[in-house]
């Protein structure tokens, strides 16, 4: 790490090591999803807001439309990612038949429970503001399948995935006939993305996990940096019900020689991790110790954050989302990329500040604490286990001061829905349940009995279908009055907040 370059105005400003010490003391003994830094006064005046979310709508040519449904309904034939086999022998024969694709351009591979999406975006953001092509690929998507495959910052083009697809098709069909079962969904898709970059070609490939580590899909990358995101409770069916064992899969990813980048973790899920790399020989960086969030305060828009990076500070940084688990993923962001060109370790000096800035100013994360409505404000957030609402529980109450909040939840089956509920019980005045389209969907009446355990029978609407939910939502918001600060928070599921986004004319 780098000495911090003398301050302009050291009589008025505390020394910034002993405040990030002093940090590092408090960020050890705070959960790490509700930690918030408050620290110095000033606050950024700004008109500025969010990014437009780069959601894609469906093709505007009839014949374009047609092809990609076609590709979605042959994908729609196969294993869904909620069904696995843990192996990545299939995905490594795709790759073996069409070439090793994924082995032309570095990567950086991003894991974790929570934060995976967002960190890999402001990833992308920054290492395309230093002019890297970069192809992102993400899951599961809001809206439109080609959101999960972005080429230098926005999805894919509809013609392109298309092509994509079928120029790996006969390959696809050949490991298909070799293997005891089919290529997943997921393992397809993932085929797709390897190939689509090589093909671009792009400078780095930013991959985020499907599920767990060890045997997901995206596991035939051997990334130069290990991103590791908050580790918490989900998939336990799949990953085990303890941190540690969730954190055994998820260590999968760091590879002989590689960097780690480590958000803060539960203890044991961090022993389980420091142990991997010990095995690899591979470099850690830890939040809270090597890189952190110094300082963060509410702005319009989002929050004015200072980050310690691997070689020095980047203060007065606008990151135009909410919530302190925002400002942590940025953190993490951007020890990744110190530590792709080799901060810390090659060279010691901070990268270009005013680079950072623009590259985080222009960050986007649909679906998380998206503002998609005013009057009343209606509000979209993806969470969907319990440590995500916590998170996004935490945030609108900082971001927004509503004087009235009704949420619209729409959850899946095989989530922890009472500790979803349980999240959000403080902030939500009453609670209108849904379902969504999918076949993974929890019915709304066995919602609605959680629902009422959690809240009380007299702060539950049942609505099955999720036009009628946001309708009876907007409704109960607006009882207050038009100036009363009534707003609705649509949450649950990924795939409840993309239909709601089209419901309400985003998209």
């Amino acid at each position: 790490m780098s000495e911090l370059p003398p301050d302009h105005d050291a009589d008025d400003q505390p020394d910034p090591l002993n405040t990030f010490d002093e940090i590092i003391a408090e960020e050890t003994t705070r959960d790490p999803d509700l930690a918030v830094i408050e620290a110095g006064s000033r606050t950024l005046r700004t008109q500025g807001g969010p990014p437009d979310a780069d959601i894609p709508t469906r093709p505007a040519d009839p014949e374009v439309d047609k092809a990609l449904r076609e590709v979605e309904t042959e994908l729609a034939t196969r294993w869904g990612e909620t069904k696995l086999e843990p192996s990545v022998s299939r995905i490594a024969a795709l790759m073996d038949v069409l070439g090793e694709p994924q082995r032309s351009y570095p990567s950086i591979h991003i894991t974790g429970t929570n934060g995976k999406t967002s960190t890999a975006r402001m990833i992308e953001a920054l290492l395309g503001a230093f002019e890297l092509r970069t192809g992102r690929y993400t899951s599961p998507h809001v809206q439109s399948i080609t959101e999960r495959i972005s080429l230098d910052g926005a999805p894919i083009a509809p013609e392109r995935f298309i092509e994509t697809y079928q120029d790996i098709k006969p390959y696809v069909e050949m490991v298909d006939a070799a293997q005891e079962y089919r290529l997943s969904f997921f393992e397809v898709l993932t085929g797709m993305a390897y190939a689509a970059f090589a093909d671009a070609p792009v400078d780095v490939g930013v991959v985020e996990v499907g599920m767990g580590g060890s045997w997901d899909a995206t596991n035939v990358i051997d990334g130069d940096v290990a991103v590791v995101t908050p580790i918490d409770l989900d998939h336990t069916d799949r990953l085990g019900t303890t941190h540690a064992e969730i954190a055994t899969e998820k260590a999968g990813i760091i590879k002989q020689g590689a960097t780690v980048i480590m958000a803060q973790q539960p203890v044991d899920a961090a022993q389980v991790l420091l142990k991997k790399a010990v095995e690899v020989d591979a470099t850690v960086a830890r939040e809270g110790l090597e890189f952190g969030v110094v300082e963060r305060q509410v702005a319009v828009g989002g929050q004015l954050v200072t980050l310690r990076g691997l070689g020095g500070e980047y203060p007065e940084v606008y990151l135009p989302l909410h919530g302190a688990h925002q400002a942590h993923n940025a953190a993490v962001a951007l020890a990744a990329v110190e530590a792709f060109f080799g901060v810390g370790a090659q060279r010691a000096d901070a990268l270009d500040l005013d680079t950072i800035r623009k590259a985080f100013a222009a960050v986007a994360s649909p679906g998380r604490l998206e503002v998609v409505r005013r009057s009343p404000t209606v509000v979209l957030d993806a969470a969907h286990n319990p440590a995500g609402g916590r998170a996004a529980a935490e945030a609108i109450g900082e971001a927004f001061q509503f004087s009235r909040l009704i949420g619209v939840v729409g959850a899946s089956g095989d989530k922890n829905v009472r500790g979803l509920l349980e999240a959000f019980e403080p902030v939500f005045a009453e609670v209108v349940v849904t379902q969504n389209s999918s076949h993974r969907a929890m019915d709304a009446d066995e919602l609605a009995g959680i629902a009422v355990e959690v809240f009380g029978e007299e702060r539950v609407q049942v609505e099955p279908r999720l036009p009628d939910a946001l309708e009876a939502a907007i409704t109960l918001a607006e009882e207050e009055g038009e100036f009363a600060g009534g707003g609705v928070l649509v949450t649950g599921s990924v795939i409840t907040v993309g239909e709601a986004r089209l419901l309400l004319g985003r998209g």
